[in-house]
């Protein structure tokens, strides 16, 4: 008993315990993971596709890059990095009568891409634990409006069925550049692994058109990551 307690004490040491270095080290961590995003004042949106102000909801994706980091002192380090993440926004389905018509509007979502250059300034406050925070430009790589159409129900006697999936680009109408604030925590293990949990605060529009009364739709991406640091 005595063993499996000396074995186990070892183990959670091993997972738990910070790795450490040295002023001027340079590492690379590449990582990857989901994303989770919701763009503010959707209604900019809504009256490009329905013109109608729908209720929002986040929508899932997907991030893949890498990080260098460069270690200033034991408690502070800056990175720069570069990735490939998914954002965009979500809305709640949309039903609608007309006529003894029914149009279903489902999984509507405007999925966006960005090549993302995230700079920040990262400082341990707890062994492995830290708090990031800096810049980040994005360029857009693509957008699409998203969503599967239904229409049911009898027209002049006739039942009516029909399904239409929607995948259509809508790029142009997307500012090219996005500049955002990341704000997050990270955390590494002894064995080099990191999870990271990131927050971009958009503070550019996304929509190049605004539309009359109504403010304008900014970013707003989550991300949470694991990585694997490596020292250069």
């Amino acid at each position: 008993m005595k063993k499996f307690f000396v074995i186990t004490t070892m183990i959670i040491s091993a997972l738990t315990a910070s790795a450490q270095y040295e002023p001027g080290t340079l590492s690379v961590q590449p990582r990857i993971g989901g994303t989770g995003a919701l763009m503010t004042n959707t209604p900019a949106l809504d009256a490009k596709f329905l013109g109608k102000k729908l209720d929002s909801e986040p929508t899932g994706g997907v991030i893949v890059g890498a990080d260098l980091e460069y270690q200033l002192s034991s408690l502070v380090s800056l990175s720069a990095g570069v990735n490939w993440a998914q954002a965009g926004s979500g809305w709640k389905n949309y039903k609608e009568k007309d006529n003894g018509m029914t149009l279903e509007v489902k999984d509507l979502k405007i999925e966006t891409s960005y090549l993302n250059v995230p700079i920040t300034a990262n400082f341990y406050i707890w062994k492995g634990l830290a708090i990031r925070s800096g810049v980040q430009f994005g360029f857009l790589t693509s957008a699409k409006y998203k969503a599967t159409m239904q229409i049911s129900g009898k027209d002049s006697g006739v039942n009516v069925n029909s399904t239409t999936d929607v995948d259509e680009s809508c790029k142009d109408e997307f500012e090219k550049f996005d500049l955002s604030i990341p704000v997050g925590l990270s955390y590494e293990f002894n064995n080099h692994l990191v999870i990271d949990l990131r927050y971009n605060i958009g503070l550019t529009k996304v929509n190049k058109e605004s539309v009359d009364g109504v403010k304008d739709s900014r970013n707003g991406v989550a991300s949470i990551t694991i990585g694997y640091k490596l020292k250069l």
